[in-house]
């Protein structure tokens, strides 16, 4: 029997195998920010351990960091605390840690990628469970707990059960103004935020081979919301090309000899797996949630469905919303673009193609937050930041900002926003805030229009700028 682009990945990094139990799993990568690190680095002092391959870590601050006048001292006392914590704890473990400031800083899963240290064939960890979003190479990649981040310092290995493979495809040409993240929802609402639980997914089809690196780093990223380990797509000539001449990725001669290994992680014809999906891409059209979990979402022309059940119930006195209603039309106060689902260059090329010539509305307050340094520096060199400001909006400085209530972006209690972040849990963005996920084109036309509209009617293929 063949093997799935999982299992060849995850069986060249099996270290040892428990009788009947777990494996030893080797760690290629191991990326640290300064929330759930800070433990681990203690238990490790406590006990007088050293870390084992430091050379292997790579640290960023990015969930606490402001996004404006990141120049100055950090005002709030507890995020200032923990960066410091991470600048220490690095500067003590010879760990090479991109900073506040540093011309490489920047979201974790974002600058990972864009730097060349994400390379296919590899196993990747992270404590954080967005740490999905490297698959899109290729990689074995998954979010841990604090005890397993202490556990790879010490070992750079994980004691595991691997988990059961499945696959969704989706094949077929997608309509007009359908985006990765609006693909992503769509597969999450109709299988649920639990038909993952146990397994790692591989995304198979022509219309994942046809996205950018960046469209599928968006539905890697998401795995973890339909409740998958992680998520997967083989790599390919797109991937070779996004990766070569990168900062730190293989050079001259190594390059080809890594590609000859990369192409040929796919999975094989016989191969079987645990469970699989299809879906035809011509019935997907842009997406948004109205609950408070991403399963929750409905295609922007549909109603929101007739369930009667309590948790349902609670998630829509929660959003104030009501069965059988549509959401176009709903105003609108709050829009952020940014996470480390949709800040890279990509997204905002598309977001400034939509707002070039148009105004926001006035009574939209619009966060723009690129993912690293890079994406910041590239929207100024493109002129995409002359764009935004002439149409009135203001770009934030990079970091994780709006997307979890851990910095000063909060968004104010009752208010709504449609964001381009992965999670809509209730207060994730502020202590009462509602959030509506959606796709950086849909987030951009509700920031100019102060109200959710439909993108499929209004315009035509959008084309990066």
């Amino acid at each position: 029997m063949g093997k799935t682009l999982f299992d060849k990945v995850w069986d060249a990094h099996v270290v040892d195998t428990i009788e009947n139990g777990p494996q030893v799993l080797y760690i290629d990568k191991h990326l640290i920010h300064e929330v759930t690190s800070p433990q681990a680095f203690q238990e490790l002092e406590e006990r007088g351990i050293t870390i084992a391959r430091p050379n292997q870590i790579i640290a960023t601050a990015d969930h606490n960091t402001p996004t404006i006048d990141q120049h100055l001292p950090i005002k709030d006392a507890l995020s200032r605390k923990q960066l410091q914590q991470l600048t220490e704890n690095c500067r003590k473990n010879n760990i090479t840690l991109y900073d506040l400031g540093h011309k490489y800083n920047g979201i974790i899963h974002v600058i990972a990628p864009e730097l060349g240290i994400t390379q296919p064939g590899m196993t990747m960890v992270c404590g954080d469970s967005h740490t999905s979003t490297h698959g899109a190479f290729g990689t074995i990649a998954f979010g841990i707990g604090t005890s397993q981040v202490a556990q790879v310092f010490v070992s750079q290995c994980l004691l595991m059960q691997k988990p059961k493979k499945l696959r969704v495809n989706v094949n077929g040409k997608l309509p007009k103004n359908v985006l990765p993240k609006d693909v992503i929802l769509y597969i999450i609402s109709k299988l649920g935020t639990n038909s993952g639980t146990g397994y790692f997914c591989e995304y198979a089809g022509n219309v994942f081979e046809e996205m950018s690196m960046e469209g599928r780093m968006t539905v890697c990223n998401m795995s973890i919301e339909m409740g998958a380990r992680g998520g997967m797509i083989a790599p390919d000539e797109t991937t070779f090309n996004y990766i070569k001449g990168r900062e730190f990725a293989p050079k001259g001669d190594n390059f080809d000899k890594k590609i000859a290994y990369w192409k040929t992680l796919k999975t094989d014809t016989d191969a079987v797996f645990d469970l699989e999906y299809s879906f035809d891409a011509s019935d997907i059209e842009p997406m948004i949630t109205y609950g408070t979990n991403p399963g929750m979402g409905i295609k922007i022309s549909e109603t929101i469905p007739e369930i009667n059940n309590a948790t349902f119930e609670k998630s829509l006195a929660y959003m104030g919303f009501n069965k059988g209603e549509q959401l176009l039309e709903k105003e609108i106060n709050y829009v952020f673009i940014g996470s480390c689902t949709n800040s890279r260059i990509e997204d905002f090329r598309i977001a400034a193609n939509y707002i070039k010539g148009k105004q926001k509305a006035a009574n939209v307050t619009a966060w723009l937050v690129p993912g690293s340094q890079q994406v910041a520096k590239q929207i100024t060199e493109e002129g995409l930041q002359e764009i935004f400001e002439e149409a009135g909006f203001k770009l934030r400085q990079p970091g994780c900002s709006a997307c979890l209530a851990m910095n000063d972006d909060k968004i104010p209690e009752g208010e709504y926003c449609v964001s381009t972040s992965n999670r809509n849990f209730e207060g994730r963005q502020g202590q009462g805030s509602k959030t509506i996920l959606a796709s950086p084109l849909t987030a951009a036309a509700t920031a100019i229009a102060g109200k959710i509209v439909n993108i499929s009617k209004e315009i035509k293929e959008p084309e990066l700028v």
